[in-house]
């Protein structure tokens, strides 16, 4: 039997890399839309299909979809992944990092969102995974704006999900701590920077994105009439 189109933002890297080549192993055909296009192809996954696109950009979203869809049937999950992590001493912040995490974390989440909502509650089928993080149970220092656009994925995904569960589409939020990806390569405050890679020494590293992508597919493949409606996941000693 052939599986479901699993779609997912922020492929060219970190967990959303590792989200593709779990799914691909399970047999999935792929729609990878991020921004790097080098880096997605480069992971030569069957059946996928491979999109430069910036999730402020709404239409190219669409466009990549209806091309993907064409090919393989309806998208069955999105993983809405791409984010970005501007931290810094929220006072000293430039407010142009201030608009970036706003338009990416926040109306690029929506944007993702936009062609699967109507569609998946249509079919009575689908999974939309939304990536908050930590940070968006918890407050942090030099965390303000980001902290801000994780808290606004949690109240969306509330909302969402009590609007599409009626139609048996699950909305689920994955949490997670410090991973080990490339977030800190969006960080230009240097003592925000120092704080970071210090508290990631005290606890003795970040986790790998393989063991969050895992848990992206176990709750994928569990029956549709099982929700796990979020996933906290953390280094045993980041008790924070």
């Amino acid at each position: 039997m052939t599986k479901p189109l699993i779609a997912i933002t922020g492929a060219s890297s970190g967990i959303g890399e590792a989200t593709a080549r779990a799914f691909s192993a399970q047999g999935h055909p792929l729609l990878l839309m991020a921004r790097r296009l080098d880096r997605m192809t480069a992971m030569d996954l069957p059946n996928t299909m491979c999109r430069c696109v910036d999730v402020r950009d709404r239409d190219a979203i669409a466009q990549a979809v209806k091309d993907a869809e064409a090919e393989y049937g309806p998208v069955d999950c999105l993983f809405n992944n791409a984010g970005i992590a501007r931290l810094g001493d929220i006072g000293e912040q430039n407010p142009e990092e201030w608009d970036e995490s706003i338009d990416i974390n926040i109306k690029g989440v929506m944007n993702a969102l936009h062609p699967f909502i109507n569609s998946m509650k249509v079919r009575k089928h689908g999974t939309i995974v939304n990536m908050s993080s930590i940070a968006g149970r918890k407050v942090y220092p030099d965390h303000t704006v980001y902290c801000g656009s994780k808290y606004f994925v949690h109240a969306i995904s509330e909302s969402l999900r009590g609007y599409l569960a009626p139609h048996d589409v699950r909305v689920i939020v994955i949490s997670p701590g410090i991973i080990d990806t490339e977030v800190l390569d969006h960080v230009t405050d240097p003592n925000t920077l120092k704080a970071y890679k210090d508290n990631k020494v005290r606890i003795g590293g970040g986790i790998s994105a393989d063991h969050v992508a895992d848990m992206i597919l176990f709750a994928y493949q569990m029956p549709q009439n099982v929700l796990i409606q979020e996933m906290v996941v953390t280094p045993t000693r980041q008790e924070f």
